[in-house]
């Protein structure tokens, strides 16, 4: 069992409190859901506890009402059941789906929050597997958690003291016994049971959902490098596990059912025979005696809602504790918006200091400085530091130490927005959502020309491709961007570069994945742009380094100034 799994979460009570605090304004109509609901059940009783008084009645009982009125009652109550139940369903339901709403804007506003650095260590598949499969869990928890327990918490005592006015105190502690066990002490023992299932459950449904979603994006690498057997086992082992995951919880569950019947059944007999004996022993008539037990025995209802209730709950006690730790999660930075706004003219680095553990250093004292008009060139081994210093300079995560300055201005007293607007970077891998060209292109830049388009894409070497495609720029990409090549993305992530006009453009390996003719196509237009700009290239090839006017190289997270050399004309 890993570290993640003997965690065992938060206690299910806060996070019930948790997930009611987050109702805020529905929570009057939770209130009338819950009064609709008890009330509801209370008919429902009403029904055969008026039977049982027209029995009583028959039996020589002194009741008032005649026997027209009972049976108009009976079947007023029954009427009035059916009502009072579609209002407690329909405001439960209410409640629910406008709750997924806002969860599922919760969720996706923490996201964005903890984007991009956070998000680097989190599997996709596992966040699918929230904005999904967890927000309907919830969706039991606020349509058929929270008002039955209220409900059976109301009915039950109504019922008690019904019981013990009418018929007898001790019939209705026979009662309250059977309440207890019910509703406290078997949902107790069933939750306990179910309680590390459930988590190691959730646990493996994210872990499957990642694997599978990478086993889906990586489908042509895996064909092409005969790994389809290997894959497939993995899958199916890892299915096999989630399999027998559930299948316990089923046999808990069962057995939890099958014991609840049994008390059921039990506290009826005893229920019976307490009743039969008051009858013998004290004062108690017959009739009331049966208009005492018939309450009783229609009021387990509510109770046993309340009993099935750990087999759910414990699933949603997990979905819950998963989408509240995200809630709950703080970013790597946070956005500034009470400082100052720049014009980018250059950048300056000191004594940069960066770690993402404490006490494993991954840049130290960095130094360097690029100005408008120059490209300066990173290289060093993989894992040096290379990209992490190109995300400290569009702020991803909080340096250590040192200063990173725009203009003069240290980056931490610089508006976010101000920054997003000056710097851009095109990463390793460019993400293309599953919409045509022109639209992936417009994210950099909504309201783009056509011709800004088909010039962005022209310098990125990439247009006369865009052109040979079917609908050219309105042709779709394909999910996950399935339809174009590595290189063909990269070159559409450059192109989006150039079309947002930001003075600072950070490349991070951006011809990695394109032919020398290309690369050479993509240097040039770098020379060509950077008289309006600066552009920070990080690379690994010796041939992309030659259009760099300063060169530097990362060693062991420290920077040193290389060559110098200039630019290619």
């Amino acid at each position: 069992m890993n570290m993640q799994e003997k965690k065992l979460r938060r206690s299910g009570g806060k996070i019930m409190a948790s997930l009611i605090s987050l109702l805020g304004s529905l929570s009057y109509i939770m209130i009338l859901a819950v009064i609709n609901g008890s009330l509801g059940f209370v008919s429902s009783i009403g029904i055969t506890v008026f039977g049982a008084v027209g029995v009583a009645k028959a039996l020589g009982e002194p009741i008032a009402l005649s026997y027209g009125l009972i049976i108009g009652l009976t079947i007023g109550f029954g009427a009035l059941r059916g009502i009072l139940r579609y209002f407690e369903q329909y405001g439960n339901h209410y409640i629910a789906f406008k709750l997924l709403a806002v969860l599922r804007d919760k969720i996706f506003s923490a996201l964005r929050a903890l984007a991009p650095a956070k998000l680097e260590s989190k599997k996709k598949g596992s966040i699918i597997a929230m904005i999904t499969s967890d927000i309907e869990t919830l969706e039991v928890f606020y349509a058929h958690t929270v008002s039955p327990v209220f409900i059976a918490l109301f009915v039950s005592v109504g019922v008690l003291l019904f019981v013990g006015f009418v018929s007898s105190w001790y019939l209705a502690l026979a009662a309250a016994i059977g309440y207890v066990c019910l509703a406290i002490i078997l949902p107790y023992i069933s939750s306990a049971k179910l309680k590390e299932p459930g988590v190691k459950y959730r646990t493996e449904f994210a872990s499957f959902n990642a694997y599978f979603l990478d086993s889906i994006k990586g489908i042509k690498d895996i064909v092409l490098n005969n790994a389809g057997e290997q894959r497939e086992q993995e899958v199916n082992r890892r299915s096999e596990i989630l399999l027998g995951e559930s299948k316990k919880m089923k046999n808990i569950i069962t057995r939890s059912s099958a014991m609840t019947e049994v008390v059921i059944a039990a506290f009826t007999l005893i229920a019976a025979a307490v009743g039969t004996v008051l009858v013998l022993t004290t004062p108690l008539t017959l009739g009331k005696m049966i208009i005492g037990l018939v309450a009783v025995f229609n009021s387990f209802g509510p109770v046993l809602a309340v009993a099935a209730l750990p087999g759910n709950l414990n699933q949603t006690f997990a979905s819950g504790d998963r989408v509240l730790d995200l809630l709950k999660e703080t970013p790597a930075v946070q956005p500034i918006v009470d400082g100052k706004n720049f014009s980018y003219d250059g950048i300056e680095v000191k004594n940069l200091n960066f770690s993402y553990e404490q006490g494993k250093p991954v840049l130290k004292d960095v130094f360097m400085h690029a100005k408008q008009g120059e490209i300066i060139g990173i290289v060093g081994e993989s894992g040096s530091g290379k990209s992490t210093l190109l995300k400290l300079m569009l702020r991803f995560w909080q340096k250590d130490g040192g200063e990173i300055n725009y203009s003069g201005i240290d980056i931490d007293a610089i508006n976010t927005q101000s920054l997003i607007d000056n710097v851009t970077m095109v990463s390793q891998s460019t993400y293309l959502f599953d919409e045509s060209i022109e639209d992936n292109l417009r994210i950099a830049k909504q309201d783009a020309t056509e011709a800004e388009l088909e010039s962005a894409c022209k310098l990125a070497s990439v247009h006369d491709f865009i052109m040979t495609l079917p609908e050219a720029y309105k042709t779709r990409v394909g999910m996950l961007g399935d339809n174009l090549s590595a290189g063909e993305k990269q070159r559409i992530g450059l192109a989006r570069a150039f079309l947002s006009g930001s003075e600072l453009i950070l490349l991070d390996e951006p011809t990695s994945n394109v032919d020398s003719i290309n690369e050479g196509i993509i240097l040039k237009a770098l020379v060509d742009q950077k008289h309006k700009k600066s552009i920070i290239l990080v690379s690994h090839r010796e041939s992309t380094m030659a259009v760099a006017d300063r060169i530097y190289r990362v060693e062991n997270g420290s920077m040193i100034e290389q060559i110098k050399r200039k630019a290619v004309a």
